[in-house]
């Protein structure tokens, strides 16, 4: 008798740490998704901070000016339930405006254009690899969220369900051949 009784003690003890590393392993991944999340933002706001500059320095014809600053204002001023439309449009705007390589090399030609032309290159190539990791965190916290063990525990706690971000962030062409060179 006693030792059936050690028996399930042990396994109840087994249980409870696998349950409790379980746990702990979903709280790190939540955890990962946040810190995700605070990167794609920043690469977000970044991204939309200097097309905004560029917008404002003169160095593009107007109309090109006015598109391309009323998308990263849009971007930049979204509420978070319109924001992966805002940035896609702003990507779109960023298409148009630089999918040619002469637009670009006439930004880089203008004063300070090189520089403006170098930043805005590296945060459209930024913006896309910050959301693969969100995206890779999200995919495997929901992973660990549809196990049984999960939902019957109640092992996620009262946090919402992680969702991805989906949007347009493809750079332009001739930007994205910059940052190659």
């Amino acid at each position: 008798m006693t030792s059936t009784l050690i028996w399930i003690a042990a396994a109840l003890f087994a249980i409870g740490l696998y349950l409790s590393w379980t746990a702990g392993r979903l709280d790190r991944l939540h955890a990962r998704i946040d810190a995700a999340r605070a990167a794609l933002d920043a690469q977000l706001l970044r991204r939309a901070s200097v097309a905004q500059e560029l917008a404002t320095s003169g160095v593009l014809d107007p109309a090109a000016s006015i598109v391309l600053y009323e998308a990263a204002h849009a971007a930049r001023q979204a509420e978070e339930e319109h924001r992966e439309v805002a940035e896609s449009e702003l990507s779109q705007a960023l298409r148009a405006v630089f999918g040619e390589a002469q637009q670009v090399e006439a930004v880089r030609e203008a004063p300070g254009g090189e520089e403006a032309t170098r930043e805005l290159a590296a945060a459209v190539r930024r913006v896309p690899m910050a959301r693969r990791f969100h995206n890779d965190a999200v995919r495997a916290a929901r992973a660990l969220r549809r196990h049984r063990k999960v939902r019957w525990f109640r092992l996620a706690g009262h946090a919402p369900f992680p969702m991805a971000v989906e949007m347009d962030d493809e750079p332009p062409v001739a930007l994205a051949d910059r940052t190659a060179a």
